[in-house]
């Protein structure tokens, strides 16, 4: 009886044994499964956040710091580079310092790469809106050194001539930014256009305005010299400018003269904008003194002023200032060949004339921007 009580425990036992282990093994076997799967996903999850290779090596270095690709180091060295305006700014642009070039040249190399791969095309924040032969081209190649401003190179002209194509036209046309940068282009002729500032405030009731204002009287000269190395049949700039000189009949209807009636434009953006949300830039001061301007126009925009007299240097030549050479080229950055150029010579009566037509159109202008642009 005693052996058969044993026998019976001993299978019991071994059946025991036999269970404990099987699940044993079991458990293990799932663990093992289970942890497996969870390396395999988190490797493939870092995978996937890697950042792209980059060829240049301290572009690879720079990249890997970042967490999940986002550019917030590369933002912090974007505050102290210039960035650049366009494809081919990086051969054009104007150098901080001689102490600082090597840094200046380093950073900017840098923040183009990055606002290339990883910056957005906008719509932009501010515009150059005018006007023509006021010095607009000088404030957009002067501004444009600032890094942080991205600017379109040439003159889209959508809100006045192609506006049916579409805000998304408008934007594949930008520059790609950072969050920190603005988005900056230039077309002159928007100031005179009676569609544009209704078209604008409907892109954005906060964009910022910068227009470019010259003496009226110098600025449809200048405009007329201009027309006439195109066309060197057109009647003379006396003939264009009056209706009846000798009763100093003024045609406004010629666009040239116009123009320069700065009032007439301004009340009808002023229907649309703040006239805070407009800077008026003096064409005259932009010569004399440039750096003063343009640390204006910076702090307009909320930018640190960053652009001061050590990027310019007076070309005598031209007449107006240029910015000093890029470490990458051996010659300054002077604007194009058409500006600068001599004037047609206007008799000094006709000038009286004009002056005294545009007076009161120049008196009321000073007094709703506030600045006396010293114009008589």
């Amino acid at each position: 009886m005693a052996h058969r009580f044993l026998s019976s425990t001993n299978r019991f036992s071994a059946r025991f044994a036999f269970i404990f282990t099987v699940s044993l093994s079991c458990t293990y076997l799932c663990y093992s499964i289970i942890f497996c799967r969870s390396t395999i996903m988190t490797h493939q999850g870092y995978e996937g956040k890697r950042c792209p290779p980059s060829n240049n090596a301290g572009g690879k270095k720079l990249l890997g710091e970042l967490n999940n690709c986002a550019p917030l180091e590369v933002r912090s060295a974007l505050d102290e580079s210039p960035a650049q305006g366009g494809s081919s700014d990086l051969r054009d642009q104007s150098k901080a310092s001689a102490s600082s070039g090597s840094h200046w040249t380093d950073l900017k190399l840098s923040g183009m790469s990055v606002a290339q791969k990883y910056g957005n095309k906008k719509l932009p924040n501010a515009l150059i809106v005018g006007v023509k032969k006021g010095g607009t081209r000088a404030v957009l190649e002067f501004i444009r050194i600032h890094p942080d401003v991205r600017a379109l190179g040439t003159e889209p002209h959508f809100f006045d001539r192609n506006y049916d194509r579409g805000l998304d036209w408008y934007r594949g046309l930008m520059p790609r930014t950072l969050d920190s940068q603005i988005t900056l282009e230039k077309t002159p002729s928007y100031f005179v256009t009676r569609e544009a500032p209704r078209r604008i405030s409907s892109m954005s009731h906060e964009t910022k305005l910068i227009v470019v204002v010259r003496n009226p009287v110098t600025r449809a000269i200048s405009d007329y010299t201009q027309t006439l190395t195109k066309k060197p049949d057109i009647p003379t700039f006396e003939e264009l400018a009056f209706k009846n000189i000798s009763l100093g009949l003024v045609d406004t209807s010629w666009n040239a003269i116009r123009i320069g009636m700065y009032i007439l434009h301004l009340e009808n953006w002023l229907q649309y904008f703040r006239l805070s949300q407009m800077h008026f830039v003096s064409g005259e001061r932009l010569i004399t003194d440039p750096a003063g301007e343009m640390g204006r126009v910076q702090d307009f925009l909320g930018l640190k002023r960053i652009i001061t007299d050590k990027h310019f240097y007076f070309n005598r030549t031209k007449g107006f200032p240029c910015l000093k050479k890029p470490e990458s080229s051996n010659q300054p950055r002077c604007l194009g060949k058409s500006k600068g150029r001599t004037h047609v010579q206007i008799e000094q009566e006709v000038i009286e004339q004009l002056q005294e037509f545009y007076r009161p159109f120049n008196i009321k202008f000073f007094e709703t921007v506030g600045q006396d642009f010293k114009w008589d």
